[in-house]
């Protein structure tokens, strides 16, 4: 399993507008083959925080991933709502076992 952890920190008047643009990368992510799981996580104490949890099969289909449409309009479309530049770390998943 290939998983990935995206860091998005999100300037304060625009973080409604990355729910729902994230939300509708989400809903399309999860129907994509490859995918096992896709989550959306807010941070708790710093609403203007989040992660991204892709858990993928394996490497192609997180590539795959990237060049979907709905990913390339996320990215697009949140860009300059971005405080800092997003920041995705790689790690293999080793449970649960796909």
């Amino acid at each position: 399993m290939h998983t990935t952890l995206v860091t998005v920190n999100v300037k304060t008047a625009h973080i409604g507008d990355f729910i729902t643009a994230t939300q509708l990368n989400h809903e399309a992510s999860v129907q994509e083959p490859g995918n096992l799981r896709f989550d959306i996580l807010q941070m708790a104490n710093n609403p203007n925080q989040f992660i991204l949890y892709e858990a993928y099969r394996n490497v192609d289909a997180a590539a795959a991933h990237k060049e979907t449409a709905h990913y390339l309009t996320w990215r697009e479309t949140v860009a300059d709502w971005m405080a800092s530049p997003r920041e995705g770390v790689h790690y293999v998943g080793l449970f649960p076992e796909t």
